[in-house]
């Protein structure tokens, strides 16, 4: 089939040839199909394999509304007819039709997914799952921002474009018939398909299903107003009869004088159109001036401005009235040059002058936006329109290809989003690859701070897990809950990312406040005296801490215990100057102190003073992964500068180093007697590489109670020999011994040891 005849067929009968036939609504709406027989008529582009498979889908739809009417009082199953009806319109594949003829199944009969997966394949069992969950969506249009974000999540959420165009079918077919219901519910459809689903045909190019859906809307919420525009309409019509005739005629003999082949149609506004015209320039109906118009289409694209040429000689052009379309074609590909000409008689006609490409695509063109959008691409619009239109026709008529239609007809309106809703309906919109967490910190920093848990459309899901437009999102908050310094390795919102950030900041500040002042605390009871008073309600005592703070150059005593916590002073010289200030004060050493600091502290530290590990001192100590101690090691605590305080064993070589370089940031640590939490440390495994080699390794470490947290083979795992890297959880060296004489056990196992450094 070629280009042109195709663009031909896409064309209403009334504009291929006709003149403009005079309706109130300007609109020739596609007819609908009241049975399967007629609907097998209009399936005859489909080959007899495809068309059994439709049959076979519509005796199934049958079966499930039997017994089921429509308001109006027909049998249920006009309304799925119809609405495939429809979609034939557009030459939709077997696979849309049959979900057009089933998409209430599952909504109303109870049918399962699975059930129409095992009948009709995955796809098409897809294609009606999309469509149950966009008639699951509540939404309340009255607000512009959140309808705006409702087209887009809805775009966004199916992929499949086939999806949204059969919902269309269904929507312009319930328009059609909403006569029977009752009047508050029509004023809600209407609403919700002028907000919505109007803009959304209108995206994709459908304008004839965009006007018709407006004129409904419009005649069901406001009845009184549509009747007077459309009796207005029909008052004018007489006299402008002979004004319209005598342009097409003046039209019809310039062109034959300049010898191009053009096809001429009229076309009169909506009264939608009309009536929003009025009130967006509060005019009377008098008013408006260009209530008809006519329709120019030509063979190519660059008859469209000899086109334009001669309709400038014929009339003369209204000055600021001229569009061209074609070289800045509209968002959703629409191209037409637009000209507005005084008549013979002194009114106002507008010209809308097109290719017959152009034209298909505008009627009926399904996404045909997208293509512009390309980067890459050298081509002008016209151009890509021709190969996007020629493309789809060369893969529905010739490979019947699905997935490569869907390929060139699959939008994404917005790429860098995804859109969620909470659990009472208000829309997020968030980047891609956001997670719950994100999701949290949009509603408020406080959900996001405590957030614990999450559930997506219902199930439980781990907080890393990547949204999708459509997803229903609610997470569970505690308030013991805190951020952990993990989400920062998949959390995609700046808002988050610095919500943790500035949360883990004051949490390390307040934990290293606590941890300079009790190594303060026990350095200065080295030089047998007592921390001052620092309730702030001791004179003398403030009289000491400001003079301590000006000596060590501090804002204040809490920047001068986070300094000392962190690592950026040393706390024993700090102990020092602070005695010499007490001493003048007048306090004396007591020995009993003056015992208690010797006890706590190593002749080897330097008097730092004794610090006790059981795993819940938070961001102000870190255990080195060099070494990775645990519980039973012998430990050395070093003090970075801006670090806090960071473990060490005291075997490790890495540790070492940093004691011949730096040995007064050393301070002395011990385990307590019981710790809270189990510590990492890393083993290293060398096996016979086999089938089923990791299962055992993995079962020797469970049977000693203890979790794998990492695993590494490194390169070398096509090799008969292999080295296997564990990181492991554990509670003490004794847990660990228990680990490692399990693995000696293992067959495949022929050495293991423990990673010192």
């Amino acid at each position: 089939m070629g280009l042109r005849s195709l663009a031909a067929d896409l064309l209403p009968t009334a504009l291929q040839g006709g003149l403009w036939a005079g309706r109130a609504s300007g609109l020739q709406p596609q007819p609908e199909v009241a049975s399967f027989a007629a609907l097998n008529e209009v399936l005859s582009y489909l080959p007899k394999g495809d068309l059994k498979l439709v049959r076979e889908a519509f005796k199934f739809a049958d079966a499930a509304h039997l017994g089921q009417f429509r308001a109006s009082g027909e049998p249920y199953i006009t309304h799925p007819i119809a609405v495939a009806g429809l979609c034939a319109g557009w030459r939709l594949d077997a696979q849309a039709i049959m979900a057009a003829l089933m998409h209430d199944a599952m909504e109303d009969c109870s049918v399962t997914k699975p059930e129409l997966i095992q009948r009709f394949g995955a796809p098409t069992a897809e294609l009606v799952d999309g469509l149950t969950k966009l008639d699951k969506l509540q939404f309340s249009t009255r607000e512009e921002s959140q309808a705006e974000s409702f087209r887009k999540m809805l775009l966004a959420m199916t992929r499949d474009v086939r999806v949204i165009l059969v919902k269309l079918a269904d929507r312009l077919h319930n328009m059609r018939t909403m006569a029977a219901m009752a009047p508050a519910k029509r004023g809600r459809i209407a609403l919700e398909t002028l907000d919505i689903y109007a803009p959304i045909a209108h995206r994709l190019g459908l304008n004839q299903v965009y006007r018709e859906l407006q004129e409904l809307s419009f005649a069901y919420l406001h009845p009184w107003r549509h009747a007077a525009v459309n009796k207005a309409v029909q008052r004018s019509r007489g006299w402008r009869r002979d004004i319209v005739e005598r342009v097409e005629r003046e039209v019809q003999a310039a062109f034959e004088r300049s010898r191009l082949k053009v096809g001429i149609s009229g076309r009169e506004k909506t009264a939608y159109s009309i009536y929003r015209k009025m009130h967006e320039k509060h005019s009377s109906f008098a008013q408006v001036n260009d209530l008809f118009g006519f329709r120019v289409v030509v063979p190519e694209i660059v008859d469209c401005y000899t086109a334009l040429g001669v309709l400038h000689q014929l009339y003369k052009p209204v000055p600021g009235r001229f569009k061209d379309y074609i070289a800045i074609p509209k968002a959703n590909g629409y191209q037409s040059l637009h000209t507005t000409l005084v008549s013979p008689l002194g009114t106002a006609v507008e010209f809308q002058i097109r290719s017959q490409v152009m034209d298909a695509v505008a009627e009926s063109g399904i996404a045909a936006h997208w293509m512009y959008k390309s980067k890459e691409s050298t081509h002008d619009a016209q151009q890509l329109g021709a190969m996007w239109l020629k493309s789809l026709i060369d893969i529905q008529d010739e490979t019947r290809d699905p997935a490569e239609f869907l390929e060139h007809v699959k939008i994404d309106l917005a790429p860098d989003s995804v859109y969620v809703f909470t659990p009472k309906s208000r829309i997020l919109a968030l980047p891609r690859g956001a997670t719950p967490v994100d999701f949290a910190y949009a509603i408020h920093s406080d959900v996001g701070d405590h957030c614990v848990a999450a559930q997506v459309n219902g199930e439980a899901v781990a907080l890393s897990t990547e949204l999708r437009s459509g997803d229903v999102v609610e997470v569970t908050t505690s308030p013991a809950a805190k951020p952990n310094p993990a989400w920062l390795n998949f959390v995609s919102t700046g808002r988050a990312r610095s919500k943790i950030r500035h949360f883990l900041k004051t949490l390390e500040q307040e934990e290293s406040y606590l941890m300079g002042e009790r190594m303060l605390t026990q350095a200065l009871r080295a030089e047998g005296l007592v921390m001052p008073n620092t309730s702030g309600d001791d004179a003398p005592a403030e009289l000491t801490w400001a003079a301590l703070v000006r000596w060590a150059d501090s804002r204040n005593r809490t920047e001068l215990f986070t300094d000392i916590g962190t690592g950026r002073k040393i706390a024993t010289i700090v102990a020092k100057r602070l005695a010499r200030l007490l001493m003048e004060a007048g306090q004396r050493p007591d020995a009993i102190t003056l015992s208690l600091g010797r006890f706590t502290a190593s002749a080897e530290d330097g008097g730092h003073g004794l610090v006790l590990l059981d795993g819940s001192e938070g961001a102000s100590v870190k255990y080195a992964h060099c070494c990775r101690p645990i519980p039973g090691d012998a430990v050395v605590g070093y003090l970075g500068r801006g670090e806090g305080l960071t473990v060490h064993t005291a075997e490790c070589t890495v540790a070492r180093k940093l004691g011949q370089r730096d040995s007064e940031h050393w301070m002395s640590v011990e385990w307590a007697e019981e710790t809270v939490r189990p510590f990492e440390t890393a083993i290293s495994t060398v096996l016979r590489n086999g089938k089923g080699v990791l299962a055992q390794v993995a079962q020797a470490v469970a049977m000693a109670e203890a979790d794998i947290t990492h695993l590494d083979m490194g390169d070398n795992r096509a090799d008969d020999v292999t080295t296997l890297r564990l990181v492991l959880n554990l509670r003490d060296r004794q847990q660990l011994a228990d680990v490692l004489r399990r693995l000696r056990r293992s067959p495949p196992v022929i050495r293991v040891s423990r990673v010192k450094s």
